[in-house]
């Protein structure tokens, strides 16, 4: 086959599997193992059919006195040929590209007793028939397997590039999905192909643009060379800044001592460096193909980080108390709109700017009002029962028919957002239990402690009505999801800038608190006389809510457009107004990532200067 032939074909190819994307890769996902396993067994017997029939004796090239001797006798060519050595393992990477799928103790024995092994042995047996045929060095893969193999290998070979490809693919659909969880990236539309596993996801814009890179780095470099010498400088680099990051793991976090963290860092590093300093030599041949993706890639997300943090400064330097929105609220031209209004904003303290805005432009109020942020916590998944903190913004009071709230939706990296109807009807129904514990306990009562009820809203109230006025309420305590003082989240407090709201670590998740007897004897202790008249208030507050509810919602988003300030340095200006503007307005909006439905949507216009 002609070049052109073969470049053309792997362009249907990578046409074919990024066009496939959008239906997930579970359908066929169960092809994968047993591809990549005939894949290494393959290699692996050939390798060894190759050592045992043309020469045993290439064995000896693991005695180190062989590679002493190469450096000694080819010199400098010896150290540029180190970039080639590179290539000998590129691809193993896509293994770890599963990392955040599978155990590490999964891909720890993959790698140990089925990749390295089977790698080796390929590469043992290609020495072996290139001691006895020196000059088909071109070609020694295929050339060394046996001819009744050589459909199935080059099938097989075929079927594990497009898992390895897969893998990767996966990868940056899965990294870009958490970095825009964490703000570090556009918003971008994350599709989730499966409903059996969280981890197949699919990005119709990111998928585009690896798509149309790819095929044009194919057309562009037409031989496996450049894309070679462009695959060792991300191999040699990830390997580098592994080095760097696992160094300051064992320092910080580990606890090493300081003595083997320099012995694993001077050889580690050492042989890195080697290494890229041989693919830096050939930079110009095809590596800067990845390190010019890798730096336009990092401008696009430290301009968002930079923009979206100092809005947010912005915004929380101009908060609005809850004083004044009780004064706003007591205004006689405000009137009450029926029904619940969700008003989204980032803020977890204070009142957004954008509040007071909107009532002087429509003076008017829901009957019930929650400030919703949605934060993305950097840990994998929060539990359904820790999702909503909430904290009461206007006190509730007989002559006034109007609920305003605060409430924070915490939300994994991992863990998908809801629809907005099923987010809506879970926050309101987490509202009332709150509704429930802060007329029982008050405002702190609740913050330190709740109640959890597997049952319907009113039916545990109903049944202590039965019991009898005045008895105990023994009823099962828990942490409540709207603690935020309690000594564990203080210590996550005591930096500045991080609220509780923001905070979830494995270690003091609430369901782990739960546990501990030192809350259960609070639980004790908490226990109340209450009166059949308070419980019937609290059904009534209760009720109220869910008729709103019932009215319908409406959702609330501030439009906040960010201009740099007049006075501001020419490169302020062209990164706020020129290109931080072009990826906003070309990135989805709002409404589109919480998937708002557009007949229940009001947006609010307002522009900060930053």
């Amino acid at each position: 086959m002609h070049a052109d032939q073969i470049v053309w074909m792997t362009v249907g190819i990578l046409v074919l599997l990024f066009g496939v994307q959008r239906f997930g890769t579970h359908k066929v996902g169960y092809l994968f193992a047993p591809v990549v396993l005939l894949w290494l067994l393959l290699i692996g017997g050939v390798g060894v059919y190759n050592l045992l029939r043309h020469d045993v004796g290439v064995l000896r090239a693991f005695n180190p006195k062989y590679i002493l001797d190469y450096f000694r006798r080819n010199g400098r060519n010896g150290w540029v040929s180190l970039g080639g050595v590179l290539l000998c393992f590129t691809g193993t990477e896509a293994l770890f590209a599963d990392l955040g799928y599978f155990s590490v103790r999964s891909i720890q024995l993959s790698f140990a007793f089925g990749l390295v092994p089977a790698v080796l042995l390929a590469y043992i047996g290609q020495a072996a028939f290139l001691r006895r045929h020196p000059d088909q060095v071109a070609s020694a893969f295929y050339r060394s397997t046996p001819e009744a193999l050589f459909w199935p290998t080059l099938v097989l070979a075929l079927g594990a590039s497009v898992v390895g490809s897969q893998a990767m693919i996966s990868c940056a659909f899965a990294t870009i999905s958490h970095s825009q969880a964490l703000g570090c990236f556009p918003r971008v539309k994350v599709l989730h192909t499966s409903r059996q596993y969280q981890g197949q996801l699919y990005i119709p814009e990111v998928n585009l643009l690896l798509a149309v890179a790819a095929c044009v780095v194919t057309l562009a470099a037409r031989t496996t060379a450049v894309i070679a010498e462009a695959h060792g400088i991300c191999v040699v680099l990830v390997m580098l800044v592994t080095t760097l990051l696992l160094t300051l793991v064992m320092l910080l976090v580990w606890r090493v001592n300081a003595a083997c963290v320099a012995l694993f860092f001077v050889v580690f590093a050492a042989a890195e460096s080697a290494y890229l300093s041989s693919v830096l030599y050939r930079l110009a041949h095809g590596g800067y193909i990845p390190v010019a993706m890798s730096a336009a890639l990092m401008g696009v997300m430290v301009l968002w980080h930079y923009v979206h943090v100092r809005r947010y400064e912005h915004e929380l330097g101009r908060t609005v108390s809850h004083e004044s929105v009780r004064e706003l609220l007591a205004r006689r031209d405000v009137a009450r709109a029926p029904g619940v209004g969700l008003f989204y904003t980032e803020l977890v303290q204070g009142i957004p700017p954008v509040f007071p805005h909107l009532v002087d432009k429509i003076p008017s109020v829901h009957a019930v009002l929650l400030f919703v942020s949605v934060k993305h916590l950097p840990v994998p998944h929060v539990d359904a029962a820790e999702r909503f903190l909430f904290r009461q913004v206007v006190a509730m009071s007989d002559d006034d028919d109007r609920r305003v709230f605060r409430c924070v939706a915490r939300y994994g990296y991992r863990d998908p957002l809801e629809e907005a109807r099923d987010f809506a009807g879970s926050l309101v129904e987490r509202l009332q239990y709150y509704v429930r514990d802060v007329n029982l306990y008050g405002e702190a009562g609740a913050c330190i402690l709740g109640v959890s009820y597997p049952s319907s809203r009113c039916d545990s109230m109903r049944r202590q009505r039965s019991v009898g006025i005045g008895s105990n309420m023994n009823m099962m305590m828990r942490p409540s999801a709207s603690c935020t003082e309690h000594p564990a989240l203080q210590r996550a407090c005591s930096r500045p800038g991080v609220f509780a709201e923001e905070m979830l670590t494995p270690a003091e998740s609430f369901s782990e608190l739960s546990r501990m007897g030192s809350v259960a004897q609070a639980q004790a202790a908490k226990i109340q006389q209450v009166s059949l008249e308070e419980i019937a208030r609290i059904e009534e507050e209760q009720r109220f809510i869910q008729r709103e509810m019932d009215k319908g919602v409406v959702y609330i988003l501030g439009e906040a457009e960010v201009v740099a300030r007049p006075h501001s340095s020419l490169l302020n200006k062209l990164m706020v107004n020129y290109a931080y503007a072009f990826l906003r307005n070309n990135c989805r909006q709002g409404e589109k990532m919480l998937a708002i439905p557009k007949s229940q949507l009001l947006k609010v216009g307002i522009t900060y200067e930053i």
